[in-house]
């Protein structure tokens, strides 16, 4: 562009010198209007520069926006993938869940059941713990009431034995004896105190010992009186209405009964009379001294029990 420039700047100076006025105006309009056009054309020249830079951002723009959605488009196709495979999970769990949520409901409504009949279950079974309570207390009311009269009754026995003790205390010595065992009081009297032997007959000094008892009988009308009679293994030898030792035994204990009536103040509703014979010794047969310890009287003394067994019936 300058070489033209100086061409023209040439043109126009060799032209000045040699060519007419007229010429020289005509190229000092043409030499103007090629500046104007120079101008121009640096204009357009600036422009096409600017346009270039234009262009050459604009390029390197588009080729990082290809770029960006390259990487975006990754990113979707990624983001598209991973959101397939979270809804094919999701909907798998959703599935499961569905299924675990129906087994549970139906599980709770099960233990809500099995809940509800224990509880039905505990209210019977305290329902009958109470009562076995109350029946338990009713229970240690009646042995408390029990062990108490049990042991007013073995008071009463104890006291009846020092009083038959005391009463018969001339006839010690004499084959008596006076003890107290399992609530009982037993009255052992060897027959030499009262029979002769082969008799049944009562002589007069047994017959004193038996009203002195009938005396702390009297006294006690709530004791049952079991008189018993018994023999040594010695056959019964002697003659008339006896057959044996047994027969002897029992008449022998109602003769002590038939003396304890003499007594109005007994009630002989508590006497009986049993005949024992040889077959329940206290001593050895095989001695003089073992024999004549079993020819005996027993006078059992035993309270009634009714008290008690009214007790136990309720």
């Amino acid at each position: 562009m300058k070489k033209i420039l100086v061409l023209a700047f040439s043109a126009v100076f060799m032209l000045t010198s040699c060519v007419s006025s007229k010429k020289y105006q005509e190229l000092e309009g043409r030499h103007a209007d090629l500046k104007r056009e120079n101008r121009n054309t640096q204009s357009e020249l600036e422009k096409y520069r600017d346009l270039d830079e234009e262009y050459s951002a604009l390029k390197k723009d588009y080729a990082d926006a290809t770029t960006e959605r390259d990487r975006l488009k990754d990113e979707l196709e990624s983001s598209r993938k991973n959101y397939a495979t979270l809804k094919d999970s999701y909907d798998a769990l959703e599935e499961n869940s569905s299924a675990a949520i129906s087994e549970n409901s139906r599980q709770n409504r099960q233990l809500l059941a099995e809940l509800e009949e224990k509880e039905q279950a505990l209210v019977k079974e305290q329902a009958r713990l109470d009562k076995l309570q109350r029946d338990l207390d009713a229970r240690s009311r009646r042995v408390n009431e029990l062990e108490e009269l049990i042991a007013a009754k073995d008071a009463k026995m104890n006291a009846l034995k020092d009083a038959i003790s005391k009463a018969l205390t001339n006839f010690e010595g004499k084959g008596l004896t006076v003890e107290q065992r399992d609530g009982k009081v037993y009255v052992s009297m060897e027959n030499k105190l009262l029979f002769s032997s082969g008799s049944w007959a009562v002589n007069a000094e047994g017959r004193q010992a038996v009203k002195q008892l009938g005396q702390v009988l009297a006294e006690n009308p709530d004791i049952a009186v079991l008189i018993e009679g018994h023999t040594d293994n010695v056959p019964y030898g002697g003659s008339g209405p006896l057959n044996d030792n047994w027969d002897l035994s029992t008449k022998r204990a109602t003769s002590i009964v038939q003396i304890l009536k003499e007594n109005n103040n007994i009630d002989p509703q508590n006497l009986t009379a049993a005949g024992r014979g040889e077959y329940a010794p206290i001593a050895t047969n095989e001695t003089a001294e073992g024999r004549a310890k079993n020819r005996r009287i027993e006078v059992i003394l035993t309270p009634k029990l009714d008290e008690v067994t009214k007790l136990l019936n309720e």
